[in-house]
């Protein structure tokens, strides 16, 4: 299982302009020089490994928000299943659609021979700068979270 590309701490982080709740589009540069962002991709809504991991990242919601982060959730399905998705796990973070795959492959997480991404978290910085990037090595194993904290703690 190899993703399409990797991106490496410290470059700039793609943007993306993506479909959240409601099918409002939500954008990776809208946050720039006001929040860091945590964006975390998931390979399928409704999964039983991913339907452990968000409820896991939105418990740390608080923390994350001490450190002047948002989360940006997102995966290759539709917007709808991604919005019934969070509602049914209470997430309050949104999930965005990446249903064309072009965020998963400019990020270096298309998984090409499954049609999804692979499984990631990452830190982008104020200045949209890859501070922090942890890919699991299979879509079932799950990057701690404790990594994200600690790249938002040395930026604080």
């Amino acid at each position: 299982m190899t993703a399409t590309a990797t991106l490496e701490v410290g470059q700039t982080a793609p943007d993306f302009r993506l479909r959240g709740p409601g099918g409002q589009y939500v954008s990776l540069s809208e946050y720039r020089g006001k929040k860091h962002v945590v964006v975390v991709f998931f390979p399928l809504a409704f999964s039983p490994v991913c339907s452990h991991q968000l409820p896991d990242i939105q418990k740390e919601i608080p923390r994350l928000e001490t450190l002047g982060a948002v989360v940006l959730g997102v995966s290759v399905d539709s917007h709808y299943a991604n919005e019934a998705f969070a509602r049914s796990l209470g997430l309050s973070f949104p999930l965005l659609s990446d249903f064309d795959h072009a965020a998963s492959l400019a990020w270096g997480m298309l998984l090409p021979e499954k049609g999804y991404s692979a499984r990631g978290l990452f830190v982008v910085d104020q200045q949209g700068r890859l501070a922090y990037r942890d890919v699991a090595p299979t879509t079932a194993q799950v990057p701690a979270n404790a990594g994200v904290i600690a790249a938002l703690e040395r930026l604080a």
